[in-house]
Parts: C-alpha cells; structure tokens; sequence
C-alpha cells in the first residue's frame, strides 16, 4: 500500500513537471514565431510606405501638370477677352472722334448761320429807321395837307369805319336772320305744331287735395260719429286727414300719399250712399275701396300703354304708370303728361325720321320716378333711373329718362326729342298752374333786365310774359342798331331767365315833330 501511493505520488510530480517544461517550451516557441510575424509586418509596411511615397510624388507630379495646364488656358482666354475688349474700345473711339468732327462742322455751319442772321438783323433796323423816317416824312406832309391831326384823323376814320360797319353788322344779322327763319323756323314750327295739334290734351283739372261733397251738413255729424270714433277710424285705416270745417256740404281730404287720398275718397263716397257709418263698416268699405283703387291702377296702366302703343312693358312698371293717374305736378296730371309726351315723342321723332317706338317708350317712361318719388329719397330723375335699369329697359331709355331735366347732356337723338317733348308738354298754355307770386317775379325781371341797356326808355311786360315790348330813346340808338340791340336783349334774357315757351322782344322807336300854327 505505501509502495502505490509513492509511485502515484512520483508520477503526479513528474507529470506537473512535464507540463511545466511543456509550458514553457511553448512560450518560448511562441515568441519565436511572433517576433518572426512582426519582422514581416514591418518589412510589408516599409514596402507599403515607400509604394504611397512613391504614388505620392506620381500624383503630385500629374497634379502640377495638370495647374499648369489650366493657368495655360486660363492666360489664352483672358488674353482673348482683353484683345476683343481693345477692339470695341478702339471702334467706339472711332465713332466719338467721327461725331466730334461732325458737331465741330455743324458748329461751324451754325456760327455761319449767326453771323448772316446778325449781319441780316443789322441791315433791318437800318431798313426800320429808313421806314419811319419816310413814315414821319409822309404822316407831315398828310397833317399839312389835311389840317387833321393824327389822333383827329384817327377819330374821324373810327367814327366813319363804326357807321359803316354798324350798318353792314345790322343788315348781315337781319339777312342771316330772314334766312334762317326761312330754312328753319317754319319747318320747326311746323313740326312743333303739328305734334300739339295731334295730340290736344285737356287741360288741367286735377287738384292736390280732393273733396267729397255731402247731402246735408247733418251728414258731417254722422262721419265725425260719437266722441270723434268714426273720423278717427278712417284717418287711421286710411292715412289720410279729414277737414271737417264750415264749407257748406263738402269735407275735404288731405294727405301725401295721393293712393291714400283716393281710397279714402272713395269710401266716404260709399259710406255717404250707403248710410250706416260706424268702425266695422268703415274698415270694410276701405278695403273695398283699397280693391277699386288696385283695379284702377291696372286698368290705367293698361290704357296708357294701349294709347301710345307701347308694348312689352314689365307689369310692375304698368303699374307704376298706373299709380301716376293720382300724381299730379304743378296741378297736371302725371300719367296724362306722360302719355302727351309719349305721342309728342313719336310725333317728332317721325319727322326727324328716328325711331318712334324707342321714342313714345321713353315719353312715357320719363316721369316714371314720380310714381313713388314720396316714398323713396331721391329727385324723381335717379329714381326712374333706378327703375327702368331694375326692370331690364334698354340704355337708350335709361338716358332718355336721365336726361330729360338736363341732369346728363343728352347724347342721343331719342334723349333730345324727349326733352323737347316733355318742355312742349309742360310749357303749352292751360297744362300747369304757375304760382302768382313767382309769375309777378318774373315778369319784374323781365322789365328790369330789358331795362338796363342803354337807350332804353321803358319796357313792358305783356301777353303773360310771352312779349316784350321796349320803346327806345331815338336820340340815342338808329334804325340800324335796333336789330342789334334787340339781338343783345334776347341773347341776356335767354342767358338769366327761366321760361317756358318763348318770348318775343319788340322794339318801337318812334320820332314825333310838334309844331303849331297860330
């Protein structure tokens, strides 16, 4: 047993002493091999580094080829541009030295030019001072042989040469003048009065308030009713105002709103023929009366369009047309005057040859804005305007209608006529009502502008403003300056007065020689 162990115990050491020498046997076999590997690293690196040394120096070599190309061309092209450059700068030197010589010829020639001017201008002021010379000579010989003055043969040649010419301007304005009435006042006149006489018109009737006349002045009682109830029911369903005052058998009904005006009218009409007025009855005969009034207004446009033959009007314009029968302006009545100018229009226009139709239209559209001009701001001129363009009319309508008061200058044949139309309407006599105080204005500036012209001894106002008749100092204005005068006094009062019509200007002169015998 102890001879085991010691042999197992001699071979373990033998063996950890094996694998020591093993152990180190292969580091040193290790190293070896190691130190032969890196000998070999080093030897490749050193080629590797002396082959880049070498491609360095080649690329380097390539690159310094290459610079050196390219400052060549680089030098080859700015040499170019620099030699093209001198040659434009040459040529346009060539061209400022050749207009140099041009404008020292030109100066040359202009310098030329001077001194002839001058040399001219000398010589005038001396042919200038030979005239006046022979000029005073010739003025002294004509003093001597005339006895005149030059300032008293001057006034007498003015004095001589204004006669003649007053008289020459005189007879050249009344022969202008017989001429032109020859060509074309009678064929205006013609025309004018034609149209008036084919479309006479009634004159004025309507008024701005209406009135209702009763049975008896019991009646009025009834109407006022208990405690004002009745009166106060119709001013409110209506809108219209009643005068109740001490007029024998009538009341009077007054209102803006003219539609208004006639329902009212008309209800108290049937409340007067029917007999039972109270609240109830009241309200249903305005809404009948409401009814009527919208019937008549359809049947009125209607008839205006029937009458002038115009067609293809947009029922709400009929309409409007149809309100106009209760509007009146200056006491005429709007839709008759519309429909007056209509045929005016249409009258005129045929003689002129334009077109007829587009003329009676826009007669009767011109006052379409009056239609409701108490219900919208605005002239009656912008409102109709507004209209006619809302309902689709055609421009040559619209200016008509802007026109016809000269708010725009008409630039239309159809404006023009329209304009003529309406002024021959409103301007005929009977077709408004004038105010009496502003008739009296009138004819006061009338006399007094007349009057303010020289050798005018009176004036008067006659056949309603319509004639002028002017006696003239015969002392002081000949025969032949009348017509000029008169010229003058026509031409101021078309220029300060507003007129309808025309007025005639009449000059009298008259000499009287009185003696006596005894």
């Amino acid at each position: 047993m102890p001879d085991s162990v010691l042999f197992y115990g001699i071979s373990a050491a033998v063996l950890v002493v094996a694998a020591i020498v093993f152990f180190f046997l292969g580091i040193t076999y290790r190293k070896k091999v190691s130190e032969r590997e890196i000998q070999s690293a080093e030897e490749k690196a050193k080629r590797i580094i002396n082959d880049s040394i070498k491609g360095a120096e080649n690329k380097k070599r390539e690159a310094l080829l290459e610079a050196k190309e390219e400052i060549h061309r680089n030098r080859s092209e700015y040499e170019r541009e620099v030699k093209e450059r001198r040659t434009e700068i040459q040529k346009q030197e060539r061209r400022l030295q050749q207009k140099e010589e041009m404008l020292d010829k030109k100066t040359e020639i202009i310098e030329r030019k001077t001194e002839t001017i001058e040399k001219r201008q000398a010589d005038l002021e001396v042919a200038h001072e030979e005239v006046s010379s022979i000029k005073r000579s010739q003025f002294e010989m004509l003093e001597k042989i005339s006895g005149y003055t030059v300032s008293e043969a001057k006034a007498y040649l003015i004095k001589n040469l204004e006669s003649e010419v007053t008289h020459e301007a005189a007879m050249k304005i009344k022969e202008i003048e017989d001429r032109m009435k020859e060509d074309a006042e009678n064929i205006a006149r013609e025309h004018i009065s034609l149209a008036i006489q084919r479309c006479a018109s009634d004159h004025v009737v309507e008024s701005t308030v209406s009135v209702v006349p009763l049975p008896n002045d019991e009646m009025k009682g009834r109407i006022i009713g208990r405690e004002g109830r009745n009166i106060r029911a119709i001013e409110t369903l209506t809108g219209v105002d009643l005068i109740i005052d001490d007029t024998p058998e009538a009341i009077t009904l007054t209102g803006f709103d003219p539609d208004r005006r006639e329902v009212a009218r008309i209800s108290l009409e049937k409340l007067i023929l029917d007999g039972r007025i109270h609240p109830a009855r009241i309200e249903e005969m305005v809404e009948k009366a409401k009814r009527e009034v919208d019937a008549t207004i359809k049947s009125e446009g209607d008839r205006a369009t029937f009458e002038t033959g115009v067609h293809g009007l947009h029922p709400e314009i009929i309409k409007l047309l149809g309100r106009m029968r209760f509007r009146t302006s200056y006491g005429q009545n709007v839709l008759n005057h519309s429909i007056e100018v209509s045929h005016l229009a249409g009258l005129l226009a045929a003689e002129l040859g334009a077109d007829i139709m587009t003329a009676k239209r826009a007669g009767l559209l011109h006052d379409l804005g009056k239609a409701i001009d108490h219900e919208v701001d605005g002239s009656h001129v912008n409102i109709g305007v507004d209209i006619a363009r809302k309902f689709k009319e055609n421009d040559e309508i619209i200016h008509a209608i802007h026109a016809h008061h000269g708010d725009v200058d008409p630039r239309t044949v159809i404006a023009c006529i329209v304009q003529a139309s309406d002024a021959i309407s409103a301007s005929r006599p009977g077709a408004r009502r004038e105010n009496v105080e502003s008739y009296v204005k009138r004819l006061e500036r009338l006399e007094e502008l007349t009057g303010s012209f020289k050798g005018v001894d009176s004036s008067y106002a006659i056949q309603a403003g319509r004639e002028i008749r002017i006696i003239v100092k015969p002392e002081e204005v000949t025969e032949d300056e009348m017509i000029i005068l008169a010229r003058d006094i026509a031409k101021k009062i078309e220029d300060e007065l507003e007129y309808p019509g025309q007025i005639k200007v009449n000059l009298l002169r008259e000499t009287k020689a009185i003696d006596y015998a005894k």
